[in-house]
């Protein structure tokens, strides 16, 4: 047991530090809104990790399978959603800039209109087209089959790797709440959603170019 607990922790944090757009998304959506929106996000992406743990503990190579001919225009999908994100998160803190005051008082701060369900839903949708996840736990849990074959150790397995995913996200959400706080001015936050949406194009972009999530 103590074994497969190890084992999903490793595959949890495995998948989920490396930041890339999604995290950086993560973090500039919470900057902008609030930490309960952030933390809606977060576990958006750890239910994803742990539904794909699950799959892959029931399936995993029939899964990696058949989601293999698909990677390359899931990825694109990926990416392209991603970069409408950051298009429509630069172009709307512009606005809210141009418009003054009024409505870039931090007080404002949810001039995204995102709820944290709304952001739970956002966030699941662009993890679960990233087919290098599915892959990812599915190598794994090929890779220590024996570990994992009775029940009590594959749900050991699924829950460490959610515990794991979930505690890495709400580290970024909270990130991102600091963030916020500290840059309060219209400025301040215009800057920061330009730069925040220049850093999801590059990963967005490496993201096709490396085949990497």
């Amino acid at each position: 047991m103590t074994a497969a607990i190890v084992a999903g922790l490793l595959a949890g944090y495995g998948i989920a530090i490396p930041v890339g757009a999604v995290g950086a998304y993560l973090v500039a959506l919470t900057a902008r809104t609030s930490l309960t929106v952030g933390t809606g996000a977060a576990l958006g992406i750890a239910a994803v990790d742990g539904g794909y743990a699950i799959a892959a503990v029931l399936g995993g190579a029939a899964l990696a399978g058949a989601i293999e001919p698909y990677a390359v225009p899931l990825r694109w999908a990926s990416a392209a959603v991603l970069l409408v994100m950051a298009a429509v998160g630069a172009v709307a803190a512009y606005r809210r800039h141009r418009a003054g005051p009024a409505t870039a008082d931090p007080d404002d701060g949810r001039a995204d209109r995102v709820t944290p369900a709304g952001a739970f839903v956002r966030f699941a949708g662009i993890t679960v087209i990233n087919p290098m996840t599915v892959v990812y736990f599915a190598a794994l849990v090929i890779g220590s089959g024996a570990e994992l074959a009775g029940g009590a150790e594959a749900v050991a397995f699924v829950v460490a790797a959610f515990a794991a995913s979930a505690s890495w996200q709400l580290l970024l959400a909270g990130g991102g709440a600091l963030l916020g706080r500290f840059v309060t001015g219209p400025r301040g936050r215009l800057a920061t959603a330009f730069v925040s949406g220049a850093v999801i194009v590059v990963l967005a972009v490496r993201m096709i170019v490396t085949g990497g999530g």
